[in-house]
């Protein structure tokens, strides 16, 4: 495994939405049930059916995707829950879905790969197109996991596919950059980007045989591909066009 710590290419202007990015999904963690912060939510049993409950509300559902249908929350769940009452309009949860964590360590890994390179994709699209990237990466992800299961009530979360569309931007922007990169258990190397990213990106293609993952690898691919046609197109407005976007936001 491995983790990024350091773009070695350091941007040129503070990463503010970057920065706001990693807040929002720290602090949204830290708000929901699958957090220990949130004492509010109850212990033990009642705590794990408050998440139950609430990951079925919040998090993106592909047949509900697919069909703009709410589904029922599943019989197991409702058997040693019981029932939730509440409203939800599907295409929503596309959004809801990527600044929801399963755990601690879903979330620090997410938030460390985004950390380290959002700044140089902020960098280089500017602070609102890379904040509309980011969101439009998600959404790609999530919808690119429901055409490939649309008759699935899987509960999907987490910022992964969002973050693949950061990394595969970042191959087009930056393609001779390296990256300052922790590979487990303790060797520190100095990886071209294309090295550590493309591994991300193998790593998640091979995993799509894993029937027994819980892991959604065809969103993240997704997620990806769409930062690498974002970026490709960006990279065409021309020198002008990437000043131009350096200096917005």
């Amino acid at each position: 495994m491995a983790m990024p710590l350091y773009d070695s290419q350091p941007a040129r202007r503070v990463p503010w939405v970057t920065y706001l990015l990693v807040a929002a999904n720290v602090v949204v963690f830290l708000l929901t049930p699958m957090s220990n912060f949130a004492a509010w939510y109850g212990e033990d049993r009642v705590r794990e059916c408050n998440a139950a409950h609430f990951v079925h509300e919040y998090a993106a559902i592909p047949k509900e995707l697919t069909t703009g249908d709410q589904q029922p929350i599943p019989a197991e769940v409702v058997r040693q829950c019981g029932s939730a009452d509440f409203d939800k309009a599907p295409w929503t949860s596309a959004f809801t879905s990527m600044f929801l964590h399963s755990d601690a360590l879903h979330l620090l890994g997410n938030v460390v790969f985004l950390f380290v390179i959002g700044m140089g994709v902020e960098d280089r699209f500017g602070r609102l197109r890379f904040l509309l990237a980011y969101l439009l990466f998600g959404l790609v992800a999530v919808y690119g996991f429901a055409w490939m299961s649309p008759d699935s009530t899987a509960t999907l979360v987490g910022a992964s596919g969002a973050i693949g569309g950061v990394l595969g931007a970042y191959i087009v922007l930056n393609p001779k950059g390296r990256i300052v990169t922790l590979v487990l258990p303790v060797i520190v190397v100095r990886l071209p980007a294309w090295v550590l990213l493309g591994y991300w990106f193998v790593v998640q293609w091979l995993s799509l045989s894993d029937e027994e993952t819980n892991v959604a690898h065809s969103a993240h691919i997704f997620g990806f591909l769409a930062g690498v046609v974002f970026a490709v197109f960006a990279r065409r407005a021309g020198p002008v066009g990437r000043i131009a976007a350096l200096s917005r936001g």
